[in-house]
């Protein structure tokens, strides 16, 4: 659903400094629809995917049954994704693809563990299942080789659908802004029509006006936005209602496009919801917008909890020596302490001891505020690109985040989360607003869409709202995500120091 900010990571929020992104318009007549070849693509991806890897793997020690293991894990991934939609051309191209293909793969390795346990199949178990692994990475590649190819299209103003959009001046004005700003969706705004006398300041034209009272003969709405969508040659007509745009108006409106096919979808007016929180139902006739609370409780939050201490647990173990080399390195590089221990604020306002690899000298804290006047950052965060206390190890440690390390003990701990918003000083959190202060209903974590998204590149306004998306929108599929991409937001180094 384009009307709602789906789950992380998505594309970086745009930029409030930036003008707006006046893309091109498709000419009238051109198919805006997507390239008939992104199914037959992600079909043929996902079945090799699964079949290649299983035939390699079962061939040396099942030769005779290496094809048909093939065969049957293919199509049981093929059926997997099918029956999520994930071939739908809604679908295709829209968003990341890395949650998706983990949570199918999980589908599909309890569909095949079913289907074994019944059938009485001998397989050797763990060839089984390591040959099964490349599927999900596999497909993600090519859905978001598919993702990118729409994205470039649609930044030159194909694959999109040419819109209409009807409101009062005001509504239209921030709708239309707020579309101009991205290219990532799939909505071009070719006319404005709107309700009312006043003028909307919309880089659209005014295709057609209503009055701001409701005719008695329906007509007297539908025809002109009928006459306005046939000769722009709309796809789509978007409402957003207002004091003028009653729920029975709107209905007639609908009855006219609809005779010609046209589609209708009205802007309910919210921001960063995920579609999956979002639900229509009717009662007593009247149609209803149905926005399910975030997940606070319950399995899923427990289920964090273990993988969040547990995955811990192992990063310690296995990076012991990393902690080790990079512990030596801090020792003879300056003098102080290997590891700094600073006061963040955790869930609920929660204070707690966090700890990193110390990357500037002893006396930063002193030293601060002589710099407070070369801030870089604005609201509440302070960060200086060429920062004179950072030591020569420290650049190092900040741009790798291998300074990040020790959090691993505070997730043990339960004091931070492996993905969740930045962790914030105290007096960081003494200038919150009300709005600010929803960061803190969820723990810290060691990374988030702040890390994956830019880091200290984005200014604190972008960092607010990554984290509130975070915070309402959260699901264990969106964690694995973020996990995904921070090991290309370490490798690439953008926003750290």
């Amino acid at each position: 659903m384009w009307l709602f900010e789906d789950t992380m990571p998505h594309v970086p929020v745009a930029r409030p400094a930036q003008t707006q992104v006046v893309r091109e318009q498709p000419p009238t007549g051109r198919r805006t629809g997507k390239p008939a070849w992104y199914a037959p693509a992600a079909v043929i991806g996902d079945m090799a995917g699964a079949a290649v890897p299983v035939l390699l793997a079962f061939a040396p020690v099942d030769g005779a049954n290496a094809l048909v293991y093939a065969m049957v894990a293919a199509v049981a991934w093929l059926l997997v994704r099918a029956s999520r939609k994930r071939y739908a051309e809604s679908r295709l191209g829209e968003c990341d693809s890395t949650g998706p293909a983990l949570q199918d793969w999980l589908v599909l390795v309890g569909l095949l563990a079913v289907v074994r346990a019944a059938t009485g199949e001998e397989s050797p178990f763990l060839v089984a299942l390591t040959a099964l692994v490349p599927c999900a990475p596999t497909s993600a590649v090519v859905h978001k080789l598919i993702h990118r190819h729409l994205l470039a299209r649609r930044r030159d103003g194909r694959a999109v659908r040419r819109a209409l959009v009807i409101g009062e001046a005001d509504a239209v004005d921030a709708l239309v802004s707020h579309l101009a700003k991205r290219t990532d969706h799939e909505l071009v705004v070719v006319g404005v029509c709107p309700v009312g006398d006043e003028d909307p300041h919309a880089l659209a034209p005014v295709a057609a006006r209503l009055g701001r009272q409701a005719p008695s003969r329906p007509s007297a709405d539908s025809a002109p936005v009928l006459e306005a969508a046939r000769r722009l040659d709309v796809d789509v007509v978007v409402v957003v209602p207002g004091a003028h745009v009653t729920g029975t108006r709107l209905r007639r409106l609908s009855w006219a496009l609809h005779g010609e096919e046209r589609p209708l979808v009205v802007v309910p007016g919210l921001t960063e919801v995920a579609g999956r929180r979002v639900g229509v139902h009717s009662v007593a006739g009247l149609t209803m917008l149905n926005v399910a609370p975030p997940l606070r409780r319950g399995l899923a939050m427990l289920l964090k909890s273990v993988t969040d201490r547990l995955g811990a647990a192992l990063l310690i173990v296995l990076l012991a020596p990393v902690f080790a080399a990079v512990a030596l390195a801090v020792r003879l590089d300056s003098q102080g302490p290997v590891v700094h221990r600073q006061t963040r604020i955790g869930r609920y306002g929660k204070p707690f001891t966090m700890a990193k690899f110390r990357s500037m000298v002893i006396d930063a804290e002193r030293l601060r505020h002589q710099l407070t006047g070369t801030n870089e950052q604005d609201g509440r965060l302070f960060k200086i690109r060429r920062d004179p206390r950072i030591t020569r190890v420290g650049r190092v440690l900040r741009r790798s985040s291998l300074d990040e390390l020790p959090q691993l003990f505070n997730v043990v701990q339960g004091h931070m989360s492996l993905v969740g918003p930045r962790p914030p000083l105290p007096d960081e959190v003494a200038g919150y607003d009300e709005v600010e202060l929803r960061r803190l209903a969820v723990k810290p974590g060691l990374t988030g869409l702040w890390q994956v998204s830019g880091r200290s590149d984005l200014s604190w306004d972008e960092t607010v709202a990554l984290d509130l998306r975070y915070v309402d929108n959260w699901s264990p599929a969106g964690d694995l995500a973020v996990l995904v991409h921070t090991v290309r937001a370490v490798v690439a180094g953008t926003g750290a120091y």
